[in-house]
């Protein structure tokens, strides 16, 4: 307590350069981009621009959410069923050294191209950049002065201003989800003063044609990894200019003597899959929208695009303490000051509404899911792929849905997880011989499921019971009965499969999965070998303990399935429980195997922590206790999106300056630090905000701003907490619109650093456990009511 007391006092003498003021919600630069990190993402969920800002030349990387390489393929191994038997049996007999090399040789996928970068030109295929825009500023030999480029949050549009000359020009960008189109206005203060070229082109697979007097036709067909025919795809460029010359040259379109300038782009692929616009004629659909967004004006389709992002963007609302002193600097001098020990909570309220902004720009209901970049990609070949992992990454993407008012862009999530189910229940049968759907560790437009290229990560069996994970966490949240009856089959299809696979072990007659992996992780066996897979590692019964109990729950909702319901009871109490080690930490495996790499990145055996709920300082402070040591043990460095996670595990064990200390490691500039002995990966924050795992990963932004979110509230196990892990730091501060289980909306107010006043609105009138510092109050409420609350958890109305 003695500690806690000078860490406050510390922090109140620290934050007398701090005022709580409105949060400036924009990223800025005073200089041009010179990389892909350092540019300005926009997006409307399918369409995506990176903004690099250039003077002379500015280039813009365009992105559509469905351009993928690959297509349907046969990746399973029609005879790997037969060889399960084997492996189980090593398993049993603990010789996993040589169940792996089995599972190598027979229980892989028998296609290429899914681990790590070689995608393209495979069936598996990879996400790619549809291409770039190219415009070019001749003439311009003077320097330009009072140059800024920013992104505005609060309207999601990109700006870029610079006096050259003695003009002053200035660009607009933004990407509207309402008349699916980017628009560019190029603007000067002196009339006849634009003069510019247009160009399109990508790497690869690409032609670029005149469209009209004033556009350009980009399309191309990309490598499907048999015949080469596979996706095809389009981009139109037309522009609108108010006085002066506008023609087309070759392969570009030419602007002179302009007062001003719109280019519009629209784009569309020949995708028909689980989601997206399902446009057979790519030619038609981009025409068709480029002929309605050229029909408005340039105030009217700014209005459309605010209208439509406010709606989803202006339901939270977070103002931590500003630091006078940094809040001013450019986006990245401000990441180096914090870096350099500067206190600066206010960044932390952007970098929160960053991830927000990144889920609205990438992910609408209707759509594809984000990847691993989201909808932001330079490369013909993205790093992974830019794939859906499924052993954290695409669910840490969507972490945030819930829990910052959110709740539609999980729609997509939910769609690849039921076009999983039919490919899912054939991998179930030929590699296991069960019922049910399975899905392992990665999956791409095209329907993989079956394990990866490699045993010691692709064996992951349970990458489909974490998928279900947000079935059920949507309805907690909601209590949307329609969803629930939707989202069901699906579930009871992945417990099927589960139910159907488990054996059980000999020491304690558990049952657990056979085979798997703790994630990417390893294990030093007794006789000195390093080995990957297992039986039962702990990750996988928290998530069949989650899966099962979700499952019996549903069921008794809609009053159906008893005799599954039976099944899944029997089974869920015979379990692997969670364990505590000798070293008085979790347990990764049944058995406590030395670790090769102790700073692994991975901390899979906490998920019964976060996103689980199953290990909780109040109800197992035993476990709690193991899951802090395990904490200890993994240290804080690591790769961004696990800097994210342990920022929500320490959240769910209260400890809010070990929270504020992960968020300025992960809003350290990647390479700022020293690197660490024993520490594989140091990732952090790119200049433009993007997570670095390094490379760019999407995941650490958007499971930042959720860990932000539980720092708040927490809504777990059928209570609402306030303020559970608030950081010495933000010793005053007000958040509005957070969501909570059970269909409630918060709104908490503290100052110097307790609570002074919480708002909760019940959107559904159930009850709910209000707690806060020792505190607690069973409130019954009605729908549509509001309850204000002091920090004495008292009414004050």
């Amino acid at each position: 307590m003695k500690t806690r007391s000078f860490a406050f006092v510390f922090a109140l003498l620290a934050l007398t350069q701090l005022s709580l003021a409105q949060t400036d919600l924009r990223l800025w630069f005073d200089t041009p981009a010179t990389n892909f990190t350092q540019s300005l993402p926009l997006g409307n969920g399918r369409l995506g621009a990176m903004v690099f800002g250039g003077v002379n030349e500015e280039r813009i990387v365009l992105n559509e959410s469905s351009l993928w390489s690959g297509g349907p393929q046969d990746a399973d191994r029609s005879d790997a069923a037969q060889y399960l038997p084997e492996i189980k049996r090593l398993l049993l007999e603990g010789k996993n050294d040589e169940a792996e090399k089995l599972v190598y040789a027979h229980f892989t996928c028998q296609s290429k191209g899914s681990n790590r970068a070689r995608g393209k030109d495979e069936p598996y295929g990879s996400y790619q950049v549809l291409g770039n825009l190219h415009l070019n500023f001749p003439g311009k030999t003077t320097e330009a002065t009072d140059y800024k480029r920013e992104l505005n949050l609060s309207d999601a549009t990109a700006r870029v201003s610079y006096e050259q000359g003695g003009v002053l020009f200035t660009r607009e960008v933004f990407v509207s989800a309402s008349d699916e189109a980017i628009i560019i206005r190029l603007t000067a203060n002196k009339p006849g003063a634009i003069h510019f070229s247009a160009a399109l082109d990508r790497p690869e697979r690409f032609a670029t044609v005149a469209d009209g007097n004033n556009g350009l036709l980009m399309s191309g067909q990309l490598n499907n990894g048999t015949d080469g025919k596979g996706m095809k795809y389009v981009a139109r460029l037309h522009v609108q200019a108010s006085g002066g010359a506008t023609n087309v040259d070759g392969n570009s379109v030419r602007v002179t003597n302009a007062n001003e300038a719109i280019i519009f782009i629209t784009a569309a692929t020949n995708f028909r899959g689980f989601a997206g616009r399902q446009t057979a004629n790519e030619l038609a659909a981009s025409a068709n929208d480029l002929q309605k967004a050229t029909a408005k004006n340039f105030s009217s389709l700014l209005a459309a695009h605010k209208s439509d992002y406010e709606k989803y963007f202006n339901r939270v609302r977070l103002t931590l303490p500003t630091n006078n002193e940094t809040a001013t600097l450019p986006t990245p001098a401000r990441l180096r000051a914090v870096a350099n020990g500067a206190n600066d909570p206010a960044l932390a309220a952007l970098y929160f509404q960053f991830g927000r902004y990144l889920l609205i720009s990438s992910s609408r209901p209707g759509g594809l899911p984000a990847n691993l970049q989201g909808i932001w990609a330079e490369e013909v070949q993205a790093p992974w792929n830019a794939d859906w992992h499924l052993n954290i990454n695409v669910q840490m993407n969507y972490w945030l849905a819930e829990n910052t008012n959110l709740s539609e862009l999980h729609e997509p999530l939910f769609a690849l997880i039921a076009s999983l189910q039919k490919p899912g229940e054939r991998t179930a049968k030929l590699y296991y011989n069960a019922r049910g759907w399975v899905a392992h560790v990665i999956t791409n437009l095209w329907g993989f499921t079956a394990p990866g290229e490699g045993a010691n990560w692709g064996s992951t069996s349970t990458g489909a019971a974490w998928l279900c994970q947000h079935l059920w966490d949507h309805y907690l949240f909601t209590r949307d009965k329609e969803f629930l009856k939707r989202a069901y089959p699906v579930m009871k299809g992945s417990a099927r499969f589960y139910a159907d696979m488990l054996i059980e072990e000999p020491k304690n007659k558990w049952l657990v999965t056979a085979l798997g992996n703790s994630p990417e992780n390893a294990f030093q066996m007794p006789n000195g070998k390093t080995a990957h897979v297992a039986m039962g590692p702990t990750i996988d019964q928290q998530l069949l303990r989650y899966l099962f109990d979700a499952c019996i729950e549903a069921s008794k909702t809609l009053n159906t399935d008893a005799e599954f319901r039976k099944e899944l009871s029997e089974k869920r109490a015979r379990l692997a429980p969670t364990r505590i080690g000798g070293d008085g930490r979790v347990m990764e495996w049944l058995e406590e195997y030395s670790e090769p790499e102790p700073t692994h990145r991975h901390v899979s055996h906490l998920w019964g922590l976060y996103p689980g709920a199953e290990i909780t300082p109040e109800a197992t402070p035993t476990l709690a206790a193991g899951a802090r040591k395990t904490l200890e043990g993994r240290g804080d460095i690591s790769t961004g999106w696990s800097l994210a996670h342990k920022l929500n595990f320490w959240a769910r064990l209260g400890d809010g300056n070990r929270c504020n200390k992960l968020l300025t490691l992960l809003l350290t500039p990647v390479g700022f630090r020293k690197e660490v002995e024993g520490v594989r990966f140091q990732g952090g924050s790119y200049d433009n905000l993007f997570d670095a795992h390094p490379p760019f990963q999407i995941d650490g932004n958007f499971g930042a701003a959720a860990g932000i979110a539980e720092m708040l509230v927490q809504s777990h196990n059928a209570a609402i907490r306030l303020l559970p892990a608030l950081p010495d730091a933000w010793i005053e501060g007000r958040v509005t619109g957070l969501r909570a289980r059970g269909g409630f909306e918060i709104d908490v107010v503290w100052k110097h650093g307790q609570l002074t006043s919480a708002t909760i609105r019940s959107l559904l009138g159930e009850s709910i456990t209000i707690r806060y510092g020792g505190k607690e109050l069973k409130l019954k409420t009605s729908k549509g009511q509001s309850y204000k609350l002091n920090a004495e958890l008292k009414s004050t109305r």
